[in-house]
């Protein structure tokens, strides 16, 4: 066996679907299958129920997956003890961060990153929390910028910054009078809001339940629209379709990039959410990680609080 193969058994596991798992793995269904049923036949056991429709683990075949995650997980740490001896700042470093995160923190921090790590290249992808755990332990990012709260077994999380919510309007809306908004005027408000999987949309009901519980006022048209991204919601609001909730940074220039939105904070304690760094307790590149924090608090991103 390979830890290739073992990788495909864990992506296969994950995705439960032959198509989704190769492409995951970057190879084409038929090396997928193929590797897997060598190594079926290799340990003489079925390690998948397959079906028209789907794939499953066997009840063997979850224990030999479990152990293939930990395996994986310690050959990814033996790459990293290689890398130790290097130069800490000289290899590539792999960062993940969610949909409602990367797109607005990474063009601030790349540069003053480059400036302190000049030889250090940077692989960065977004991702959903759920998916970027699942490449962490695999040792397919080094370190991931998520929103709290966060746990893994043997993963250090750090908190980096607070960052509070805004409301995104269109400018001819009636809250657009106020200067800062309670938040009990949302209550019979159309909230747009991101799509199940986002822990933003999560957070959001956390901190403000009572959004869209309302039934909608006579001859009004209220929508159902979910948002695949923040910036998806940002233009349904300049098409008119409701009002937003977005983060300090991804609020950020939406005045600005779309005529007729105005944004406006919330009134007293206005509810956030806590940026982190996390990476696995075995990753020895200590320097790496700090040059990428520092490069983040030295982006000046307006309206967070650095913890």
């Amino acid at each position: 066996m390979t830890l290739t193969e073992l990788r495909y058994v864990v992506t296969l596991a994950q995705l439960q679907h032959f198509g989704k798992a190769a492409e995951r793995c970057n190879v084409n269904q038929s090396t997928l299958s193929i590797a897997v049923k060598k190594l079926e036949g290799e340990l003489g056991v079925e390690l998948f129920e397959r079906s028209k429709s789907s794939v499953h683990s066997t009840p063997v075949g979850e224990r030999v997956i479990a152990q293939s995650q930990r395996v994986l997980e310690e050959a990814a740490a033996i790459k990293d003890i290689a890398i130790s001896g290097r130069d800490q700042l000289n290899s590539p470093l792999n960062v993940g961060a969610i949909f409602t995160i990367g797109p607005y923190l990474f063009p601030h921090f790349i540069p003053p990153l480059q400036k302190s790590a000049p030889q250090m290249p940077l692989v960065i992808e977004e991702s959903f929390t759920s998916t970027l755990r699942k490449q962490l332990r695999n040792g397919e990012v080094d370190v991931i910028i998520v929103a709290l709260p966060f746990s893994e077994p043997d993963v250090v999380v750090q908190p980096l910054y607070e960052e509070p919510f805004i409301v995104l309007l269109p400018k001819d809306h009636p809250l657009c009078k106020k200067s800062s908004i309670e938040r009990t005027d949302l209550d019979n408000e159309n909230v747009l809001m991101m799509g199940e999987g986002h822990c933003f949309r999560d957070q959001v009901i956390e901190a403000l339940p009572n959004i869209n519980c309302a039934k909608p006022q006579p001859a009004s048209v209220h929508t159902m629209t979910e948002g695949s991204s923040l910036e998806t919601l940002c233009y349904m609001v300049a098409s008119g379709l409701g009002i937003t909730i977005l983060p300090k940074t991804a609020a950020i220039g939406a005045e600005d990039l779309r005529n007729g939105l105005e944004t406006r904070p919330f009134s007293g304690t206005s509810p956030t959410r806590t940026a982190a760094l996390a990476w696995r307790a075995s990753f020895p590149r200590h320097k790496a990680i700090d040059a990428l924090r520092q490069s983040i608090y030295d982006s000046n991103l307006p309206g967070i609080t650095r913890r």
